[in-house]
Order: structure tokens, then sequence, then C-alpha cells
């Protein structure tokens, strides 16, 4: 966990949005809190702990020293009031306070909280100080009956693969915003909003658990570390843009599609002259091996764009000219987990997200050009030319950012800079 630094410390412990008073509807920050600010004026209590338990909802913890958070997630902060009552708070998603380096969020879903409620809470407070305050009671029978809507309603399935926008507390058109928008794919994948730098993701703990679980990412060094590969593009081989790199500088010369076979030979002749510039032994039959593998991958590169051109990731004459896109995206989504795990400090998420856009931008002219590139480098990752859910849950995330009227991709500039 980072030092904090100074101007990361800050008065924001928990929302606070106050209720319009001229007698204006309330502009909710996402459609969640607009439909629970609706329920909450009609008295719909059923109603509204249906949609926390769908949804789950985010407590508030003191951060204590790196090795307790080992041990699991944070204990729970409550409030006695006057009357002798005991209150826990939480809060949805879209409400969320700037992060605290001394105060975190964690994730629990409306089952979780039935457990996990200190013995003591009388009330359950749901986005107190906001529009779309309600108050539950707490006893042994709502405990029950909350074990009961989560069965009956939630499925994390249900929250992942859409496209989830913030309406209010949102970044202007720059290129924060344009880095924000280099992770969309992963946004919709997780269900997360795309255009917030406010990030709480999982869970302080959810956050910790899977950048160690998915990226072996242990503390801010390792952080550091995986962030600076991920925007150098030095986590995916090399040698996937090397190839496609020669079939550009092919097209760049001629100004016309390029024969497969021309395509390889480019491949090979370029290998072995660099290799002879560098004093590389091309003797070695491991060296040839290497050569065979870069001539195979042409193949497979020309059966994904076929592939790609069928279901409408390229046009008809399009081919993807680099996968950069696909550490590009990781890199911005990446610099956000990186500070909801609290292994970055704001200024350095700021950071990579601004050279994820620039980056972006140096790789490609469009978004639809940056998707494809993701979507390539994907498939290259995981998919082993088998089209299957690799590559058809990505290609279902490109088709919705590229159609949805608040997607990133519709809203964003490309050429922002």
């Amino acid at each position: 966990m980072h030092t904090a630094t100074e101007d990361e410390v800050h008065d924001e412990f928990f929302p606070i949005v106050p209720t319009p008073q001229d007698g204006t509807r309330w502009q909710a920050p996402a459609d969640l809190e607009q439909y629970l600010y609706r329920l909450a004026s009609t008295g719909d209590t059923l109603a509204y702990l249906r949609a926390v338990a769908i949804e789950g909802a985010y407590y508030p913890a003191r951060l204590e020293e790196p090795s307790a958070a080992d041990e699991g997630k944070q204990a729970m902060l409550t409030t006695d009031v006057p009357d002798g009552r005991t209150v826990a708070t939480v809060f949805t998603a879209g409400v969320l306070p700037r992060p605290h380096p001394y105060l975190v969020y964690e994730y629990a879903t409306l089952g979780e909280l039935a457990q996990i409620l200190p013995a003591g809470v009388d009330i359950l407070a749901v986005n107190p100080a906001t529009p779309c305050e309600q108050h539950f009671p707490v006893d042994d029978e709502e405990r029950d009956a909350w074990l009961d809507l989560h069965h009956e309603l939630f499925s994390s399935d249900e929250l992942m693969d859409r496209v989830v926008t913030r309406r209010s507390g949102v970044l202007p058109t720059g290129p924060l915003l344009h880095g924000l928008a280099c992770g969309a794919h992963l946004c919709f994948t997780n269900g997360d909003a795309w255009n917030t730098t406010y990030w709480h993701g999982m869970g302080y703990q959810g956050e910790r658990e899977r950048v160690s679980e998915s990226w072996d990412v242990h503390d801010r060094e390792d952080w550091l570390g995986i962030e600076q590969r991920l925007l150098e593009r030095e986590v995916s081989p090399w040698y996937w843009d090397f190839v496609l790199g020669a079939r550009a500088a092919l097209i760049d010369a001629q100004g016309a599609r390029v024969d497969p076979e021309q395509w390889r030979d480019c491949v090979e002749a370029t290998l072995r002259d660099q290799a002879a510039r560098t004093g590389t032994s091309t003797d070695d039959p491991e060296f040839d091996d290497f050569v065979a593998h870069l001539r195979s991958l042409v193949g497979k590169l020309l059966r994904y764009e076929s592939r790609f051109r069928a279901d409408g990731l390229l046009p008809p004459d399009g081919v993807v000219r680099s996968v950069a896109a696909w550490d590009i995206g990781r890199g911005s989504k990446m610099a956000r987990w990186g500070r909801g795990a609290r292994y970055a400090t704001e200024a350095e998420m700021y950071a990579a997200l601004e050279r994820a856009s620039g980056a972006a931008r140096a790789a490609y002219g469009s978004w639809e050009e940056f998707s494809a590139g993701y979507v390539l480098g994907r498939c290259l990752h995981f998919d082993e030319e088998e089209f299957g859910p690799w590559y058809t849950t990505v290609l279902d995330a490109h088709r919705a950012l590229t159609t949805t009227p608040d997607s990133p991709w519709l809203t964003v500039p490309f050429g922002t800079g």
C-alpha cells in the first residue's frame, strides 16, 4: 500500500448529495440511483430492497494495516445515534465518493449483509444523505427476508456484459476521459462504469484479490511493474506486432493488398536480417522453428481477420495493423484496479490513463480500429482459433460499445488530445 500524498487526504469520507430544493427532479449519477430515487419517493420499500438484492452495495470500513487486509474484508463501520440505536450504512456504486487513503468501501450482496451486520445493529441505512435514501429495520426476521431475496434475485453473471455510464460528476472531454474509454472492453465485461475515476470496483478487498489472482500483483511494486509493462506494450509477445508490421510496411510501400506468401517471405527476410545485424546465430534449429512459427502466424492472422470481416468487426477490406490495444486496454483498467487496491496514488492512476490515451491514439485512428486490435490480441492470447467464448464474448462487447448511445466510443472522440 502506498503512503498517502497530501492531495489524497480529503474530507469526503461519505457521500453527501443534497436533494434539489427548487422542485426540480434529481439527476442521479446512474440508472440504479435514478430508479431508487423514484422508489424512495413513492415509498415502495420492497421494490427498493429487491433492487439492492440484485446489485449489492458497499459498506465503509476503516483501512487497517496491510497485514490485516490479507485476512479478509475490513470491519464494517457502524454509528450510534442519539436515540440509542445503532446504524450501519451502505451505498450503491453510483454515489460512492472519491477514494480515501484511510477509509475504504467493501462490496457485499444483500445476502452477505444479512450475515455480516454486527449483532447490535438496529437500522440499515442505504444511501443516507442522498435523495435516494432509504432505511430498513434489522432483526432476525428481516435478515431471513434479505437472504431469501438474495437467493431469488442475485446473479453475478447478470451484472456483467453491460454498458454502464455515469451521468453526473464525470470528467470533461480530454485525454483522461479518453484514457478511461480505452478500458471499455473490460468495463463492459465486468459491468463497471467506464467514465469514473472514483474507483471502488469490487470493493477494496475484491480489487486486491482480483489483481492477485489474475495478475500476480500482491503489492505496490508489483502494480508499478505490470502497469509500466502494459503501457509499454511489453506484456503481449513482441512478435505479434512484428508480423503485422511486416504486412503494414508492404501495404504502405505497394498501396495494395499483400499476397500471403509475400507477407510470409517478408516476415522471414526481416527476421533473418535483424538476426544478422545483431549477431544472432541463424544456424540454431530453434531459430528455424521460430521462423516457421512466425510464417504460420500469418495464416492464423488471416483466418481471424476473415472471421472479423464476416462478423462486422472489420470493414470488407479491413485489416488489423496492430494488437497494441490488447495491452493498452488492460493498462487502462489496471490503473483503476491499482487505485481500488490502494497500490496506486490518484496521480499515478491519472498519469497511467493519460499514457494509455496517448498510446492508443499513436497506434490507431478510430475506436473501431482500436477494438479490432484488442479483440485480435485477446484471441491470440486465449482463443487458439476455436472462435469460442474468448471470441464471442468480446465480439458482443464490440457490438454493444459501437451501438449503445451512451457508450464511450460514441461519446468520446477518438482523436481527443
